[in-house]
């Protein structure tokens, strides 16, 4: 399906950085967080944790979709979503070099 110029004119995609992460108790494969993206901070529910401890993913500049609907994740809701790229069920995260703060928007 192709979208159209107008449809990705409607995602607000945004710089983000990793200012806090924490394991979601009883779960291996997601963990919470806390992402600043500029005029406010998100709460999201990230995958990975059976690669990254909580502690390697705080500071992290990422990209983050802060225009999707909130849903609710293992009992946390999640405000966002961090991009990544799937490469054998590993996430690899969407990131840019030192310089956007966050909430710069990815146009």
């Amino acid at each position: 399906m192709a979208v159209t110029y107008e449809q990705f004119k409607e995602l607000d995609i945004r710089v983000g950085r990793v200012v806090s992460a924490e394991p979601i108790p009883g779960r291996t494969r997601i963990m919470k967080g806390e992402v600043d993206i500029g005029a406010e901070t998100r709460q999201v529910v990230m995958g990975g944790a059976e690669h990254f401890e909580p502690s390697q993913m705080v500071g992290r500049t990422v990209i983050v979709l802060a225009n999707l609907e909130p849903r609710a994740v293992a009992g946390v809701d999640s405000e966002a979503m961090l991009l990544a790229a799937d490469v054998g069920g590993r996430p690899f995260w969407l990131t840019v070099p030192d310089g956007p703060q966050p909430g710069s928007r990815i146009s």
